[in-house]
């Protein structure tokens, strides 16, 4: 039976029409002078952590502990400002699904697993109110790696709930090729959603446990197991 399911933010929860990527831009322009540092960077599946250091490497900024400071608390700043500007929305069948996994007779624990740092990921879920659905989480500040971050969830989760977890009681859900990557790092189940910026054939290519256009309609008791 499944216990722990960790979900995924962008592309998978929310589309925030790139409030991420245009707050990440504003700091490049206003913090490091570099009015066109997003240019080249790529942000689907990634950390943010890794993001800002691939930026300092390409504008040969140090990157230093206090230079990531200085990145990302001018980035949370502008994070909360775009997302008031800028409309965004949750996915189909988010609202549905968490509804019915917390409405199981033996409800799993629900977390995030997400290369967002955690005050962004809660800046961006308290916007679409779904911060408080998830009692765990790892995140893009506890390492740079997103396998990495995988394994960090899912040992939280293991001490909120107070029992070691073998892979087939997690489920990863996340819409990007590098989602399914960190779920095969710890043996977790993972469901594939295509809506991100991944069509189905591509996500089904890299073999998750299931794959879906969205999650409108999701048997969860058949993935939780009964």
């Amino acid at each position: 039976m499944v216990r722990l399911v960790l979900f995924d933010i962008d592309g998978t929860l929310i589309h925030s029409g790139g409030a991420g990527e245009k707050a990440f831009g504003e700091v490049c322009k206003t913090e490091f002078k570099a009015p066109e540092g997003t240019a080249g960077l790529r942000f689907a599946g990634r950390t943010d952590t890794s993001i800002v250091r691939e930026f300092f490497l390409l504008h040969q900024i140090e990157p230093s502990p206090e230079n990531f400071r200085r990145f990302f608390d001018c980035y949370v700043f502008w994070l909360d400002q775009k997302l008031n500007q800028i409309q965004g929305r949750v996915l189909p069948g988010v609202f549905e699904m968490i509804d019915r996994l917390r409405a199981r007779p033996k409800p799993p624990l629900l977390g995030l697993l997400t290369g967002n740092i955690r005050l962004g990921a809660e800046i961006k879920l308290r916007h679409y109110k779904l911060w408080d659905f998830f009692v765990i989480g790892g995140f893009g500040d506890d390492h740079e790696e997103r396998n990495c971050i995988a394994g960090v969830a899912r040992d939280r989760g293991q001490i909120k709930l107070g029992q070691k977890l073998q892979g087939d009681q997690i489920v990863v859900i996340g819409d990007t090729p590098l989602d399914i990557e960190c779920a095969k790092a710890i043996d977790a189940k993972i469901l594939a959603v295509a809506t991100g910026n991944c069509q189905h054939s591509q996500l089904a290519s890299h073999k998750p446990t299931w794959c879906v256009e969205t999650l409108e309609g999701i048997q969860v008791d058949a993935m939780c197991g009964l």
